[in-house]
């Protein structure tokens, strides 16, 4: 839709010379999401792949789980009082048969990080959601150095990072480190949405043999998403949270923090990464 990016005037200061020029900043718009004609959820977004935003926000709320569950997702006509579209309201309309779960503030509440329940009740609220538990078999085996070569891969796919210098980005590689798909947002949670969305559109879920990848931290909600996808490995370029990290040890998520240079840490699973270099030298 071309919105990805827009310009505004700002005054340049460099070494005590004073300037005036347009930049390009990231677009930033409110999309709220409605499901069989309900409103649902509102979230600040880059606006393009909206469908698969909301497709994997659903994934995510355990709503949707496979192609067949999706019937469609469209613009919402008249959003506005004068009835112009604004392109920041769709409508996904799930498949006859498919059963909603009770989503409600209450019950979802824990896909936020400022929510006010306990660290159990939140995995317990995973736990019970996910129709796709991580299960890679054979397990999926990976070496460190594969590892630390995917952030320079995915900051040179970022295109409209370079333009802005403002977005996140998450992206999926194979367990041999092919990229197979990046996408970027204002909100790393949206980014990961819109790859799992853009899964479950061409009908790839589970997600079982990927590595995901993303720009910030891992919090406990971008942990939630992996594994209610399926996915059995997620990495992150800055620190994870604490309940992410209990959420990865509970479920058998191979979570890896603080992806740079040549180093990295990681906080579960480490079953799935080949340390038999490292544990020899220690030897």
């Amino acid at each position: 839709m071309g919105r990805v990016t827009e310009r505004r005037k700002v005054i340049r200061i460099r070494d005590g010379a004073v300037s005036s020029r347009p930049d390009t900043l990231v677009a930033e718009e409110p999309l709220e999401i409605r499901l069989n004609g309900k409103p649902l959820a509102i979230t600040m977004r880059t606006p393009g792949d909206d469908f698969a935003l909301a497709a994997g926000f659903l994934v995510s709320e355990g709503v949707l789980a496979q192609h067949s569950d999706l019937h469609n997702i469209v613009y919402c006509a008249g959003a506005t009082a004068d009835g112009s579209n604004t392109y920041n309201v769709v409508d996904v309309k799930t498949a006859p048969g498919v059963v909603i779960p009770d989503i409600t503030l209450e019950r979802n509440v824990y896909t936020t990080s400022s929510c006010g329940l306990c660290g159990k009740a939140s995995l317990d609220a995973v736990r019970t959601t996910t129709r796709w538990p991580i299960n890679d078999a054979p397990p999926v085996r990976v070496e460190p150095e594969l590892l630390t070569s995917l952030p320079d891969r995915l900051r040179a796919a970022q295109r409209v990072f370079d333009r802005t210098g403002g977005l996140h980005a998450a992206a999926l590689f194979t367990e041999h480190g092919e990229l197979l798909d990046i996408r970027e947002d204002v909100g790393r949670h949206n980014a990961v949405d819109k790859l799992i969305g853009r899964a479950l559109q061409n009908n790839n879920l589970p997600l079982n043999r990927v590595i995901l990848l993303v720009s910030g931290r891992a919090s406990f909600e971008l942990a939630q998403k992996a594994v209610m996808a399926g996915i059995p490995i997620l990495a992150a370029v800055s620190a994870p949270s604490s309940l992410a990290v209990d959420l990865a040890t509970e479920t058998g998520l191979t979570l890896v923090g603080f992806l740079r240079g040549h180093s990295m840490n990681v906080y579960a699973g480490e079953d799935r990464i080949t340390l038999q270099a490292v544990a020899a030298a220690q030897g």
